[in-house]
C-alpha cells in the first residue's frame, strides 16, 4: 500500500509532486515554441513576401517585425551567390517537388558578417492543389561548417602525405604524428577531488589510429569523459575520429544523459557514413560527479559495443562493470545502449581501455590476452592509483612486444587515498 504501479519503491505523494514539477515544465504554449525554437521558422507568399518569422531569425538578422513582415522577402537577406541559387535552383525545384531540404546558403547578418545556414522549404497547398504558401526552416550551420572544415583539412593534409615518395618517408611521419596528436587531448585537465591519467599506444608510425579519449567540464560540479575506437586506420579513420570526438563533446552540453549522447553520436555517424563507405565506432561516455564532502564520486556511463569499464577497489578487487547490449555505433538507425553506474571511494579506480589490450597476442601459442588476465593483473597491483595503474599497464604493452599490433588508448580515473595524518609526539 501506498506504492505507486510505475516504480514500487516511491511513495504515491513523491510520485505525484514529481509528475507536477514535469508538467509544469512543459507548460510551454504552441507560440512561445515557435518564437523561442532553437532554429529559424518563416512563412512566405508565393512570390516570396514574409508574411511570419519567429524571434530566433530576427535576432539572427538583428531586424524587427515591423521591418520585415509584408516588406521583404527571403532572398534579400541572402547573400549574391545565395540569390543566384535560389532563382535558379531552389525556387524551380521547390515548386517541382514540393519540397527542398537542408541547402546551404549564407544570411546577411548585421555587421556585414555572413551566417551560414541550412535551409528547408515545403509548399503548402489549397483545397484543389495549387500552392499558396511556403514554410522554412533555417538552421545555424556555424559549427557544423567549422567540423566539416576541420575533417577536410585534416583529409588533405593525411592524403598529400600519403602520396608522397619512399625518399619522403621521414616527412610523412612526421606529419601524421601531429595529425595524430591533435585528434587527443594536449593533458588531463585536473578534476577536484580526483587523479586523472592517460596513455595512448601507436602500433605504427606510418598509419593513423581510430582510438581516442578525453576528459573535460560539464560545469561547476560536474565532469564528462569519453574513450572509443574507430573501426579501420588512416585518415579515412581520423575524419570519424574528429567527428566523434566534436560530437561527443557538443552532445554532452546539450543532454548528459550518458545513452543520449551516445544516441546522438550514432545519428551523426549513421546519417554521414550509411551509404557507400560505411563507419561505425566503439565507445564508452560518461560523467562524473565528484562530491567532496564524502570523498566519493557518482560515475554515469553508457556504452557503446565498447569493452566494459573495470573498476578496480582499493582493497584490492577488480571487478568489470557490465553495459549488456551495447550496439557498435553508427550501424543501426535505432540503437539501444544500456546505462550503468558505480561509486569511487577513496583509493578506487575506473579503468577504461581500447581492445587492441586485451587482444594482443601472448605466448607461444599466441592466444588472445584477454579480460580475464586483464582483471587478474589490475587486482595484483596493491593500492594502485591511477597514475600508478596507467603506468603498470604502460609496462604490460611493452611486454607484448610484436603481439601488440594495434593502437591501445588507457583512460583511468580514481580517487586518491587520503594522506595519513601525522600524530604530535607524546612523550608521557
Amino acid at each position: 500500500m501506498g506504492r505507486t504501479a510505475q516504480n514500487p519503491e516511491r511513495p504515491e505523494g513523491e510520485e505525484e509532486a514529481t509528475n507536477a514539477v514535469f508538467s509544469s515544465l512543459l507548460e510551454d504554449t504552441a507560440e512561445e515554441l515557435y518564437e523561442s525554437a532553437p532554429c529559424g521558422y518563416l512563412s512566405t507568399l508565393m512570390d516570396g513576401t514574409i508574411a511570419r518569422i519567429n524571434g530566433t531569425l530576427l535576432g539572427w538578422l538583428g531586424l524587427t517585425r515591423e521591418e520585415v513582415v509584408g516588406r521583404q522577402r527571403l532572398t534579400d537577406f541572402l547573400t549574391v551567390g545565395g540569390r543566384l541559387y535560389h532563382e535558379t535552383h531552389f525556387a524551380p525545384l521547390l515548386r517541382m517537388q514540393g519540397r527542398i531540404s537542408e541547402i546551404a546558403l549564407e544570411l546577411k547578418a548585421p555587421g556585414g558578417r555572413r551566417l551560414p545556414v541550412l535551409v528547408t522549404s515545403t509548399l503548402k497547398t489549397s483545397s484543389d492543389g495549387e500552392p499558396i504558401l511556403i514554410r522554412t526552416t533555417v538552421f545555424d550551420a556555424r559549427q557544423r561548417r567549422a567540423y566539416e572544415s576541420e575533417l577536410l583539412r585534416e583529409r588533405r593534409a593525411a592524403e598529400e602525405a600519403r602520396s608522397r615518395a619512399e625518399s619522403d618517408r621521414e616527412r610523412l611521419r612526421e606529419a601524421l604524428a601531429v595529425l595524430q596528436q591533435s585528434l587527443l587531448p594536449a593533458a588531463l585537465p585536473p578534476v577536484p577531488g580526483m587523479e586523472a591519467a592517460s596513455y595512448y599506444h601507436t602500433a605504427s608510425v606510418d598509419r593513423l589510429g581510430g582510438d581516442f579519449y578525453d576528459l573535460f567540464p560539464l560545469d561547476d560540479k560536474r565532469w564528462a569523459f569519453f574513450l572509443g575506437d574507430v573501426c579501420g586506420k588512416g585518415p579515412q579513420a581520423a575524419a570519424v575520429t574528429s567527428l566523434a570526438r566534436y560530437t561527443l563533446r557538443a552532445a554532452a552540453l546539450h543532454d548528459r544523459d550518458p545513452t543520449a549522447v551516445l544516441t546522438t553520436l550514432n545519428s551523426v555517424l549513421h546519417e554521414r557514413f550509411t551509404s557507400g563507405d560505411p563507419r561505425y565506432c566503439t565507445a564508452i561516455f560518461g560523467v562524473l560527479e565528484p562530491d567532496t564532502a564524502a570523498g566519493t564520486v557518482a560515475v554515469h556511463l553508457a556504452s557503446g559495443g565498447h569493452p566494459p569499464a573495470l573498476v578496480v577497489r582499493a582493497d584490492g578487487r577488480a571487478d568489470y562493470l557490465p553495459t549488456p547490449g551495447g550496439l557498435l555505433i553508427g550501424i543501426l538507425p535505432r540503437p539501444h545502449f544500456t546505462p550503468a553506474g558505480t561509486i569511487l571511494g577513496p583509493g578506487d579506480t575506473l579503468l577504461l581501455y581500447t581492445d587492441g589490450l586485451t587482444e594482443a597476442r601472448v605466448g607461444t601459442h599466441r592466444e588472445l590476452y584477454g579480460e580475464e588476465a586483464l582483471r587478474a593483473f589490475t587486482a595484483g597491483i596493491a593500492q594502485a592509483g591511477a597514475h600508478e595503474l596507467v603506468t603498470a599497464l604502460t609496462g604490460l604493452l611493452a611486454g607484448f612486444g610484436a603481439g601488440l599490433d594495434d593502437d591501445t588508448a588507457l583512460l583511468a580515473l580514481g580517487v586518491p587515498r587520503p594522506l595519513p595524518v601525522a600524530r604530535e609526539y607524546d612523550p608521557t
